[in-house]
């Protein structure tokens, strides 16, 4: 790891499940990730604020509602609005294999669905994260 980073983790919407967005953040916290995770029943623009004052290097949405298509756009587009474009977005979740081309699109990074290896997901934000700062110096 080039430094520390520090990644919000979010849970956007009206689902209620958080058991896998706290699993995560856990296991970015002992992969070495400094993470700070939201709670429950998150608004787009709640997430923007806190990715913008906790100056985060990247930010994973959990989602399970199907409502990543209409969230997702708006929390980018918010970060944009914020000057936070170069904040890192992966998406986690119940994500159709049919949407993840489209959440591409619109700026996330990577899509991890469930049963993805925790240290997969963590060893490759911090490749994602590395290769970004390297490309910023």
């Amino acid at each position: 790891m080039e430094r520390r980073y520090r990644v919000v983790v979010a849970k956007p919407g009206l689902d209620g499940h958080d058991r896998g967005a706290k699993v995560i953040a856990r296991a970015l916290r002992d992969a070495g990730f400094e993470v700070i995770y939201t709670g429950l029943h998150q608004t787009a623009e709640q997430v923007v604020q806190t990715v913008v004052q906790e100056d985060a290097d990247a930010l994973g949405l959990s989602l399970l509602s199907g409502a990543h298509l209409t969230l997702v756009p708006r929390i980018i587009e918010g970060l944009k609005e914020q000057g936070a474009n170069d904040v890192l977005v992966v998406v986690g979740g119940i994500i159709p294999d049919a949407d993840i081309p489209r959440l591409k699109e619109t700026g996330v990074s990577e899509v991890f669905t469930p049963g993805a290896p925790l240290p997969q997901i963590s060893e490759w934000l911090e490749k994602a994260l590395d290769e970004r700062e390297i490309r910023l110096s």
